[in-house]
């Protein structure tokens, strides 16, 4: 998989990311459970709370090879960055990464935020250009994705960034690598999905 890297590998002050401003959130009794399917139809389902890579599943989705826009990478040190509650078990000071995932062909399919301790950053990170599975799967990195948190809800910096209007689903979840958490990810994804998962919803 190639990638294209347009940002600098140099660590900037914060800067704003871009989580959801919730009209539903649910948390690991709701994910466990699943959703009615009204709510967020099944191939949502599957995507948004299995514990795959979403990157290899957009990949598999489109066809294309899905590219990476290094956005931001910045030194949060202990502050708590507005993140989900369950950032605060990465070991800091921890550093906050953004990045687009994107068809080769250039449609944004998903917004990500994702917090690392900082001493270990270059150690899982070595290429930052590469998507996260990429990265981990040269190391052979055995992982433990833990879907903690589902949202529904609204974000004008992603309506600008996909050129959809909202609501987006959205997710966050831990990295778990020797029992030990390696990484939170929050991620939100375009409704251009639509064309490959078919609607958000069914018809009740």
């Amino acid at each position: 998989m190639t990638a294209t890297y347009r940002a600098t590998e140099i660590l900037t002050q914060p800067t704003a990311w871009h989580p959801l401003t919730p009209i539903w959130e649910g948390g690991e009794a709701i994910i466990q459970q699943g959703l009615p399917h009204t709510q967020l139809a099944p191939t949502w389902q599957m995507f948004l709370l299995g514990d795959g890579s979403p990157t290899r599943h957009l990949q598999l989705l489109t066809g294309e090879k899905i590219e990476v826009d290094v956005i931001d990478m910045s030194a949060i040190a202990m502050d708590s960055d507005g993140a989900p509650a369950q950032m605060e078990v990465v070991p800091g000071p921890r550093i906050r990464r953004q990045v687009w995932l994107r068809k080769a062909s250039g449609e944004r399919l998903a917004y990500a935020a994702s917090w690392w301790e900082a001493s270990h950053v270059d150690e899982y990170l070595q290429n930052r250009s590469l998507p996260i599975w990429a990265s981990l799967e040269r190391l052979r990195t055995e992982l433990y994705r833990d879907v903690q948190g589902i949202y529904y809800g609204r974000s004008s910096a992603l309506e600008t960034a996909f050129g959809y209007e909202g609501p987006f689903w959205g997710r966050h979840y831990l990295f778990w690598h020797h029992r030990q958490p390696l990484t939170l990810i929050y991620e939100v994804f375009s409704p251009y999905l639509t064309k490959y998962l078919g609607p958000m919803q069914m018809d009740g």
